[in-house]
């Protein structure tokens, strides 16, 4: 007969709160560094702004002003662009050191539903083996079924990045010619 241990569901209530609150420190400092990357901009955006309004203002001749407003446009949109990339690299930083924690996590929890799939199925009473064979089958099926799932979100995220990166990559160009 299977006893239940007491301590053991404790230790996995702490470990369930130490987990949670290491992700949500890592996505904490992600959302930090977005808002920090956000005043930084907003103030040389702001900054910029004013320097390019100041050369309006001081511009004695149509060509002058003209000159000062092509001035302003060209920083924004570089600015643009590397705001997007931060924003890109900030995300992307978050983002993959949440999912590895993750399949830590999910690696340890797969360990220890096989190790307790196969206590119970060492304890099962006589005449249980088909149902024991089934359930090890059910198991091995959701596992494939994970791994499926896992290897189709990695592939779609590497797209992802793929995709972003050549947006990136081409606004830069069109800047530079710019």
């Amino acid at each position: 007969m299977q006893t239940i241990n007491a301590q053991a569901i404790a230790d996995a209530g702490k470990n369930a709160a130490a987990d949670f609150s290491a992700a949500a420190t890592t996505a904490f400092n992600g959302f930090e560094k977005l808002a920090e990357l956000n005043l930084a901009t907003a103030k040389s955006v702001l900054t910029g702004t004013l320097d390019s309004l100041q050369a309006v203002a001081a511009a004695k001749t149509p060509e002058e002003v003209l000159a000062a407003q092509t001035n302003l446009v060209k920083p924004l949109t570089e600015k643009a662009t590397a705001y997007s990339r931060s924003v890109y690299e900030i995300a992307s930083a978050t983002s993959t050191e949440l999912s590895k924690s993750s399949k830590e996590k999910i690696a340890e929890a797969q360990k220890t539903f096989n190790s307790s799939i196969e206590s119970l199925t060492k304890n099962a009473p006589a005449g249980s083996e088909a149902f024991v064979t089934a359930f090890k089958n059910a198991a091995a099926t959701g596992q494939q079924v994970l791994d499926s799932a896992q290897a189709a979100a990695k592939q779609a995220m590497s797209q992802a990045e793929a995709h972003v990166t050549d947006v990136v990559a081409k606004t830069v160009k069109s800047t530079a010619k710019a």
